[in-house]
């Protein structure tokens, strides 16, 4: 029995789309040159900010958002940077009883984003708020408070396989590997993901149904 559901942030919520288009921007690169980088580093399994080490040897990722942030030129988030299945599966969840909590690597200001959201979720924090990052287990350890149920009734959902799906197993964690974007896609199919993760989707509209069957199926007459 799932209590809780806890998702991911990046490419299971929001698009990521506004996120690298504005990292090329600012270091004045095509966007699809950014966009193709990206897909190098998806494919050889590394941390999404090398992409940005690619178009510039010896750039620290941290300098250049204060620096964005001071020049007027930071995060933003709205409502068309979510996935158009967020809004129904999380009120879905939430009326059947789940605990629904957001909970990924992000900074404290794309929490304050996320919420001025008003999504239909218990909880919205971020890495940065609670002072860890994934794939370390402390993260997971918050998930596992946060989520105020046990572990093997806590399903996490995200795209990426390295940071989601194999720490979350590895604290107790049910997982959900999600096939969205580029980690998701790229590894939607590996053969490790597959063992690991206890559900493959590609939407999440598919999660009222893990947590309850029968979900959605007509009472009888």
């Amino acid at each position: 029995m799932m209590r809780t559901v806890v998702l991911d942030i990046g490419e299971t919520l929001i698009r990521d789309d506004r996120h690298w288009g504005s990292w090329a921007d600012w270091l004045g690169v095509p966007r699809h040159t950014l966009s193709a980088l990206v897909g190098v580093v998806v494919v050889d399994g590394r941390d999404p900010s090398d992409a940005l080490r690619l178009l510039k040897p010896g750039v620290d990722p941290d300098a250049e958002y204060a620096a964005r942030e001071a020049a007027g030129r930071g995060e933003r988030l709205d409502e068309s940077d979510l996935y158009d299945d967020v809004r129904p599966a999380l009120a879905a969840l939430r009326d059947m009883g789940v605990r629904v909590v957001v909970a990924g690597n992000q900074s404290a200001k794309a929490g304050d984003l996320l919420r001025s959201l008003d999504l239909p979720a218990d909880l919205v924090v971020t890495s940065a708020e609670w002072g860890v990052s994934k794939p370390g287990p402390d993260f997971f350890h918050q998930v596992v408070g946060a989520a105020r149920a046990p572990a093997g009734q806590t399903l996490y959902v995200g795209d990426h396989p390295q940071n989601d799906i194999f720490p979350a197993a590895r604290a107790g964690l049910l997982t959900a590997h999600l096939r969205r974007g580029p980690w998701g896609h790229w590894w939607a199919d590996d053969e490790t993901v597959r063992q690991v993760a206890d559900f493959s989707i590609d939407s999440l509209l598919e999660l009222p149904r893990l947590v309850d069957p029968s979900w959605g199926t007509a009472p009888p007459a």
